[in-house]
């Protein structure tokens, strides 16, 4: 698709201490959902939406993301004529079509210093961003793609948002907002974690972004919360109170695989998908 939105931002620095220990030498965003890892199915996300530029946010240990986003000539020099040669055509097709840039946060600063870290990256230009481990799932219209087109109406930062039980509510940032269309929300609010019986709706953030580059502004001037942490969230709400946030319910279907119920039923999903034959 044609898209004014050509970067998108992959915050790829934390520890994944919820898989542990499978996470204690690999990055959780290189856990496999079938045989792909969860960055490769989040960068074809972001490639399918017209963001080719990709800019990674590492962190130490995190080295096995840029070796998989590269050209492995003796792997490939080994399988090359055999059947297993076509097993490499799909990373090696995002090899070739996208740009990948990769900066390291030093600190774990939270999320928010994370999308500040890509600003060197960007070129002050709206960008998506993708959490890799909120895997999504909707082959016909990726929920990157319907927050492209969003942005092209809107012209301001965007958050996926989602239905979620309310005994689950503190668990998300939650927005509260005008429902303007179907769906789509003009967000006046939004809180970080709030306690069930706090939360301004059930509305759910999740790991979908589209931001304007007047993000990293504010975020240069908010103030760090909990453990020295700067908030995402904090930081949109600056622009939300300038009418400037818009909160899509996207189509299709989300995982937590930071979780392990949330991988397992990742894994289940595109299982169910899967060919006998590939």
């Amino acid at each position: 698709m044609t898209n004014t939105i050509t970067k998108c931002v992959f915050p790829a620095a934390g520890y994944g201490t919820r898989f542990l220990p499978a996470t204690k030498a690999m990055p959780k965003e290189m856990l496999p959902v079938l045989d792909k890892p969860l960055v490769q199915y989040g960068v074809e996300e972001a490639l399918a939406a017209g963001m080719s530029t990709i800019a990674i946010i590492t962190g130490r240990g995190k080295r096995a993301i840029a070796d998989h986003f590269d050209i492995s000539y003796e792997l490939e020099h080994q399988i090359q004529g055999s059947s297993k040669e076509n097993l490499l055509h799909e990373i090696r097709n995002l090899i070739d079509q996208c740009t990948f840039l990769f900066t390291r946060q030093r600190e774990m600063r939270g999320l928010g210093d994370a999308i500040l870290c890509s600003e060197p990256l960007t070129n002050h230009e709206p960008f998506g961003v993708i959490l890799a481990d909120d895997l999504c799932s909707n082959e016909d219209d990726p929920v990157m793609c319907q927050m492209a087109r969003l942005y092209e109406e809107h012209q301001c930062s965007i958050v996926a948002v989602q239905e979620v039980p309310i005994d689950e509510i503190s668990k998300y940032g939650v927005i509260a907002g005008e429902e303007i269309e179907d769906g789509i929300y003009r967000v006046t609010d939004m809180v970080e974690k709030p306690p069930a019986d706090k939360a301004p709706s059930n509305l759910a953030i999740i790991g979908r972004y589209i931001l304007t580059p007047d993000i990293y502004e504010i975020l240069r001037n908010i103030e760090p919360g909990k453990n020295g942490e700067i908030q995402l969230t904090d930081a949109i709400l600056e622009q939300a109170k300038q009418g400037k946030v818009i909160g899509y319910r996207f189509k299709g279907q989300r995982f937590d695989c930071g979780s392990i119920h949330g991988f397992v039923d990742a894994v289940n999903h595109f299982f169910s998908k899967f060919s006998p034959d590939e």
